[in-house]
């Protein structure tokens, strides 16, 4: 079954910072992966639902306003998850409401963890790397209009892309 999450793409330049940071770091999906604040995990849905699930994103996108984020420094769920995320410091309650927007609709999805808005780094790597990326961050900074959210979906080869895009106009 198709495998499908629902995001905010960090927009350029800021993107293609964060993306080779990851590059550099050693993770493997960087290339697969676009920087991103996720509102759905991955999670599959089948062509029937996904036309309705289309149609909430729709509904959500319609009675949420664009907002500002900041992503600043860096943070960890480590020992949990062997994660190191650059953090979002604006935004988060932005997310928030999203992300609950998001999972109220067709298609339900339990979350193995608490929502928690980020943007990652490094993933399954070495403690080296982890440090490498949680320290390489932790100065970075950047601001920007968050206006639309994407459905992605997952490639038969891994590569996550953006299906549709959802302006925000609440």
């Amino acid at each position: 079954m198709p495998t499908h999450g629902v995001a905010i793409t960090v927009p350029e330049p800021h993107g293609s910072v964060l993306q080779q940071a990851r590059e550099r770091f050693g993770d493997p999906l960087a290339h697969a992966i676009p920087p991103h604040v996720t509102l759905l995990p991955p999670t599959e849905i089948d062509a029937p639902s996904l036309e309705a699930f289309e149609e909430h994103l729709d509904v959500v996108a319609g009675s949420q306003a664009p907002f500002r984020m900041t992503l600043a420094g860096t943070g960890t769920f480590r020992p949990l998850s062997p994660v190191v995320f650059v953090q979002v410091s604006s935004g988060i309650s932005q997310c928030e409401r999203l992300e609950k927007a998001v999972r109220r609709g067709p298609v339900e999805r339990c979350l193995d963890f608490n929502y928690h808005p980020h943007v990652t780094v490094a993933h399954k790597l070495s403690e080296e790397q982890l440090d490498e990326a949680f320290e390489g961050l932790a100065d970075f900074r950047c601001t920007f209009e968050v206006s639309s959210f994407e459905l992605f979906h997952q490639t038969d080869d891994g590569v996550w892309g953006p299906l549709s895009s959802f302006a925000l106009e609440g």
